[in-house]
């Protein structure tokens, strides 16, 4: 399992820029790629819209989309990494929507459910999860794992 400083070098020596819009991950994602050094090289953005408001607000995420789907789906991450790609223009665009509890799931959403936008230049990647833990492992199990993904992709 690689390290974040190796994915971030191999981000940095392809000169990818990032950005993330986060929800279940509330900036965790962000702080991690924030805690290399030199990472400003690279990194464009990092943004937690964490309400359903601040998904239509920020990001412009269709209501009635949201209203259909629910926030944690796979429509959702879609939409949302797309928004970012528009905004940023990041050649790597990642994107979070999850239940991380420890309340707040259902029989069709679990604790745990995690939808994560992933797109590299054109191509989007949506991966659908379920982590196992306490709120707090969830959330580093997902950025973990959006670690090893994006070591993967580049």
């Amino acid at each position: 399992m690689p390290s974040f400083k190796t994915v971030t070098n191999k981000l940095k020596k392809r000169m990818i820029t990032v950005s993330v819009v986060e929800s279940c991950t509330g900036g965790l994602l962000s702080s991690s790629f924030t805690e290399i050094p030199g990472i400003s090289k690279i990194f464009e953005m990092g943004l937690v819209t964490y309400s359903n408001t601040s998904k239509i607000k920020v990001l412009g995420i269709n209501h009635k989309k949201l209203k259909k789907y629910g926030a944690v789906s796979n429509e959702i991450a879609a939409e949302m990494v797309s928004k970012l790609s528009n905004i940023s223009k990041s050649k790597l665009c990642i994107s979070t929507t999850g239940i991380a509890g420890p309340k707040g799931g259902s029989k069709n959403k679990p604790i745990g459910l995690v939808f994560i936008g992933l797109r590299l230049g054109k191509r989007t990647h949506i991966i659908k999860k379920n982590f196992k833990g306490e709120r707090r492992q969830i959330k580093k199990k997902i950025v973990k794992f959006i670690f090893n993904h994006i070591n993967s992709l580049i």
